[in-house]
């Protein structure tokens, strides 16, 4: 048995699960987030199977989606990587929101997600030593090589476009994996791919796993990747999801 509600955090609308009865109890915690133009509610099976493994789960809407949405859906398709980058810089408020009201037990905090959730759970893991433990599904922290072919802000990149490119991601540069490798190495790290993954390139996820095995820094890392599948998420991933947080968090 769960409880499954919907509330605000640091003044974002969530998909808040618990196991019964320990709605208000201090519980390993998993912050997780969804994917582009979907949302908390369409994600909320992970909240189901978490809390059933005794997490606390707290799903946030991105940016420009679910209660957030303002309707322009056309406009959204070009702030990618602006809303990635606001669910990286939102963390923080999530977090102190939860630690306040002291609903994190023994500061056992996780934080996953899946396609544009999993690039902000690789990103948050750049930036923040305190949680314990990242799974990513389908992402990628690879920002400024994979800009100019995921979601870019225009089209057709001609000059002019390209320094607008360049503009929207020059923030994103700090919370790229490429030269933080070390900080992706010193907690359990989960990677899941769909190896026929027509989005987000499994190549994205490989290269990570390849960077830190060349590196020596895997000994913390779990991958897994299923072949024939594409951009979605399986019954396998969420059962490999649940699995990765109940051996390095609960």
């Amino acid at each position: 048995m769960i409880e499954l509600e919907t509330r605000e955090f640091a003044g974002i609308e969530t998909v808040h699960a618990t196991p019964a009865g320990k709605n208000k109890l201090p519980l390993p915690t998993v912050i997780f987030y969804h994917g582009f133009t979907s949302s908390k509610l369409v994600y909320s099976y992970f909240a189901v199977a978490l809390a059933q493994a005794g997490f606390r789960v707290v799903m946030p809407d991105a940016a420009e989606h679910g209660a957030r949405f303002s309707g322009d859906a056309q406009g959204r398709m070009l702030r990618f990587w602006q809303i990635l980058h606001q669910n990286m810089t939102e963390f923080a408020g999530l977090r102190d929101a939860l630690r306040e009201e002291n609903l994190i037990a023994d500061q056992r905090l996780g934080v996953g997600g899946a396609s544009m959730g999993g690039m902000t759970a690789l990103g948050i893991m750049t930036h923040h030593p305190e949680v314990k433990s990242v799974a990513s599904l389908m992402g990628s922290g690879y920002y400024t090589t994979l800009a100019p072919a995921l979601f870019p802000p225009s089209l057709e990149l001609t000059p002019e476009r390209q320094r607008q490119l360049d503009a929207v991601i020059a923030p994103l540069a700090e919370w790229d994996v490429t030269h933080q490798l070390a900080k992706l190495a010193d907690r359990p790290l989960f990677l899941w791919h769909g190896e026929e993954d027509d989005v987000v390139p499994a190549q994205e996820s490989f290269r990570l796993q390849r960077a830190l095995r060349e590196n020596q820094l895997d000994a913390l890392l779990t991958y897994q990747w299923e072949p024939g599948v594409k951009h979605r998420i399986t019954p396998t991933a969420l059962d490999a999801t649940v699995a990765f947080f109940t051996r390095h968090l609960a």
